[in-house]
C-alpha cells in the first residue's frame, strides 16, 4: 500500500496535519532581526552585502520547507532548539504552507533583483517592507497574516490558527479595551505631539560624550 503524502505532522488529538507554532514564531523573530539589521546597514551605510546573504538563506529556507520537508529547514531547526523546553502550540499546516509560499515568492523576487541582477528599485523596497511586516506580526504578536489571507482565498476554513484568530468569537472581559484605556492611548499621542512641538530643536541636537572633558580655548 502506497503511503499517503501530507504536509506537516500527524499529532494525536488533531484531525489534520499540524506544525509547532512556537518554533515557527521563534524562527520568524530570527528572520525579522536579520532582515532588519540588513536594512539598517543599507540605509545608514549603503552596504548591500549582508542583505544578499540574508536573501540567499531565506530562499533556501523556504524552498526546503515547501518542497522537501519543514523538518530539515535550518532556521526552523534553530527555532526548535531555542524553544525546545516550551510546550508545543499546534497550528494547521495548510495555512502555514500558504503563508510560506508568500514568503518564498517575495524572497525569490528580491533574490533575483538584488543578488542575481545586482540592482535595487522601488520593487525591492516594497517587497522588503512587506516581508518585514509579515515577520514582525508573526514574531511580536503571534499573528500570521498569511494564515488570515488563506481563509479568504481558500473555500475550506482554516483550522487551528495561532491564537484561534481564524475563528469569529466573543472576546473575554480581560481582552476588552475600555473607553478609559482608549483615552490613555489618546493621551500618549497628545503627549508625543506636544513633546515634538516643544522640544524638537533640543531633540535635534547631537548628544555629547558624557565622559569627554570639553576643551575651552583661552583668549
Amino acid at each position: 500500500m502506497k503511503q499517503q503524502k501530507y504536509f506537516g505532522e500527524i499529532v494525536s488529538g488533531y484531525s489534520i496535519p499540524v506544525l509547532n507554532n512556537r518554533e515557527i514564531r521563534a524562527t520568524a523573530g530570527i528572520m525579522f532581526l536579520s532582515a532588519f539589521i540588513s536594512l539598517v546597514l543599507i540605509l545608514s551605510d549603503g552596504n548591500f552585502v549582508p542583505v544578499k546573504y540574508v536573501l540567499s538563506v531565506f530562499v533556501i529556507e523556504f524552498s526546503i520547507r515547501l518542497f522537501i520537508n519543514p523538518k530539515f529547514a535550518p532556521l526552523l531547526i534553530i527555532g526548535r532548539f531555542i524553544v525546545g523546553n516550551q510546550k508545543p502550540e499546534y497550528v494547521g499546516a495548510a495555512q502555514k504552507k500558504f503563508a510560506w509560499y508568500i514568503g518564498f515568492i517575495i524572497s525569490t523576487v528580491m533574490f533575483i533583483l538584488l543578488v542575481v541582477a545586482n540592482a535595487y528599485s522601488p520593487i525591492t523596497g516594497i517587497a522588503c517592507l512587506i516581508c518585514l511586516i509579515l515577520m514582525f506580526f508573526e514574531s511580536a504578536f503571534g499573528i500570521c497574516l498569511g494564515c488570515k489571507l488563506y481563509g479568504f482565498v481558500k473555500k475550506d476554513k482554516a483550522q487551528y490558527c495561532p491564537g484561534e484568530i481564524c475563528d469569529v468569537k466573543h472576546k473575554h472581559e480581560i481582552q476588552r479595551i475600555s473607553v478609559t484605556q482608549w483615552l490613555v492611548i489618546l493621551g500618549l499621542i497628545t503627549f508625543l505631539f506636544l513633546l515634538s512641538v516643544s522640544f524638537n530643536n533640543n531633540f535635534n541636537l547631537k548628544p555629547h560624550n558624557l565622559f569627554q572633558v570639553k576643551k575651552y580655548e583661552h583668549k
